[in-house]
């Protein structure tokens, strides 16, 4: 049971799953597609940068063949006369800028040109910071776009998600709600989604089936009780009228006694598995809220006038827990009745009531060999006690039925048997 609790804790639900793996994707994918576009970016502004540069050199270069002056403007355009002569060169420089006081990037161009016979070097320069800035406006404005389409896209797909799983869901809630107790067939609602409609109708038919086997079961449960039960009387009341004659010798009498017991043997044997048949089928609809203190005190009071140990109790304030009455009554019986089983002469017993559970307590020599085989069904840790070995069994069925947690544990020379109760 708490294995299935912490197993439960971990599953996700699923339009979160859904949801979270597509916003997850949208983000590598947009963080992914923000690599190529800025290079793609940069590639075409790079292209359009260098043929502005060529367009500048052509109106400069024209300008001196027409035999009109061009003034340097630093850092942008500088013309100067030069014996050099050499070729076109495109390249990343770094310049001082004196409007900004201090070395800035720029993208430059240069070139040896003639005209009116004489040799000119022309550079021309663009600022590569005004590039960028445009490069970064692009890709935020990307960003920004992209953002909104996904989370709109996010929303109305979560949406249409929804609409399409809302079958689904309201289906499992009522497969959690159904209950072969109530003899009622379950009710789905349809669909027109063909997976959605073929998971119906196969839950149609399992539940069908597992209504049948259960109330076959059920039959055949209290049929066996029922049959078995009357020929047990009758045996039992035989062997009684046979030793009342008193015509039987000492031998007879030793052998008709013990078949007597092994008799009344069996009867609890088959009392037993009914129990815990009926347990296991969820024969017991009549949960209600009980305090468990006064159900232990009645358990108490009944084997302190059969046996000579002494049980003591220590409890809280009235403890409330949701159970069956017959069941919490089997329940504090057969722990204290295990308890006085396996209490010496001169023991002592002990039951103590929490708020959130319950102890019984039975001196001990030494703890139980094998723990994990306690709540196995005719598991008998000592052979020598009269014990049928479906005590602990039961005790254990009625625990998962109603979500609450024994544990054994051996502490200062006593056996512990600890219930504790559903924390809600």
């Amino acid at each position: 049971m708490a294995k299935r609790m912490a197993n439960r804790q971990k599953k996700v639900n699923l339009l979160k799953r859904t949801s979270r793996k597509y916003l997850i994707s949208a983000v590598v994918l947009m963080l992914v597609s923000l690599v190529p576009l800025y290079f793609v970016t940069q590639h075409f502004i790079r292209d359009e940068t260098d043929d502005s540069l060529k367009s500048t050199l052509y109106r400069i270069e024209k300008l001196l063949g027409e035999g009109q002056p061009v003034k340097s403007i630093h850092p942008i355009i500088e013309v100067q006369e030069t014996e050099l002569t050499g070729g076109i060169t495109l390249k990343d420089t770094l310049i001082y800028d004196p409007l900004e006081s201090e070395m800035e990037r720029f993208r430059q161009l240069s070139a040896y040109k003639k005209a009116n016979g004489k040799m000119y070097q022309i550079s021309v320069r663009i600022l590569l910071v005004e590039s960028e800035d445009i490069v970064l406006a692009i890709l935020t404005a990307f960003l920004g776009i992209i953002l909104i389409i996904f989370l709109a896209q996010y929303y109305f797909t979560r949406q249409h998600t929804k609409t399409i799983w809302m079958p689904f869901f309201e289906n499992l809630h009522r497969i959690k709600t159904f209950s072969l107790l109530s003899g009622k067939k379950i009710e789905l609602i349809e669909t027109d989604i063909l997976e959605f409609s073929e998971l119906n109708n196969e839950l149609y038919t399992l539940t069908e089936k597992v209504a049948l086997d259960y109330k076959n079961l059920k039959q055949f449960t209290e049929d066996v009780s029922h049959e078995i039960q009357n020929p047990l009387a009758i045996m039992q009341a035989i062997i009684g009228t046979i030793i009342d004659d008193n015509a039987v010798n000492d031998q007879q009498f030793q052998q008709l006694t013990e078949l007597q017991q092994n008799v009344q043997r069996l009867a609890r044997l088959n009392k037993k598995l009914v129990l815990l048949a009926k347990i296991g089928n969820q024969q017991f609809a009549s949960s209600g809220t009980l305090n468990i203190v006064e159900v232990l005190q009645q358990s108490i009071e009944d084997h302190q006038e059969m046996g000579s140990v002494s049980i003591n109790m220590e409890a809280a304030d009235p403890v409330e827990v949701h159970m069956d009455p017959t069941l919490a009554r089997i329940l504090t019986d057969n722990l204290l009745s295990n308890a006085v089983k396996y209490t010496p002469e001169d023991g002592q017993i002990f039951v103590n009531v929490t708020n959130t559970s319950f102890t019984v307590s039975n001196t001990g020599d030494q703890p139980i060999a094998a723990p994990e085989k306690l709540y196995d069904r005719f598991y008998r840790e000592d052979n020598t006690k009269k014990s049928l070995g479906l005590g602990l069994a039961i005790v254990k069925k009625i625990c998962d039925s109603y979500g609450l947690k024994i544990q054994y544990a051996f502490k200062a020379q006593y056996h512990q048997f600890s219930v504790y109760f559903p924390q809600h």
